[in-house]
C-alpha cells in the first residue's frame, strides 16, 4: 500500500503589537494561550476555529499574517 502524504495544515502567524499590562485577565489569558508572552513577540498556530477565536478576542493588540 502507498503511504499516505502528510497534508500541510494552514499556518497563520501572530505577532504582540500592544503591551498586556493594565488588561482585562481574560485578554491576557488568552494572549498567553497563543504563546504570546513579550511584545514583538511571533508565533505560528494553526489556522482554525479555536484560533482566529482567541485573535478576535484579543484582535486590539495583535498582527496577522496568513
Amino acid at each position: 500500500m502507498p503511504k499516505k502524504k502528510a497534508e500541510k495544515t494552514a499556518v497563520i502567524k501572530i505577532k504582540l503589537v500592544k503591551s498586556l499590562i493594565g488588561r482585562k485577565e481574560n485578554q491576557i489569558l488568552t494572549a498567553k494561550s497563543l504563546g504570546l508572552n513579550k511584545i514583538g513577540q511571533v508565533v505560528e498556530q494553526p489556522d482554525n476555529a479555536a484560533t482566529r477565536g482567541k485573535i478576535a478576542a484579543i484582535s486590539h493588540m495583535v498582527e496577522v499574517t496568513e
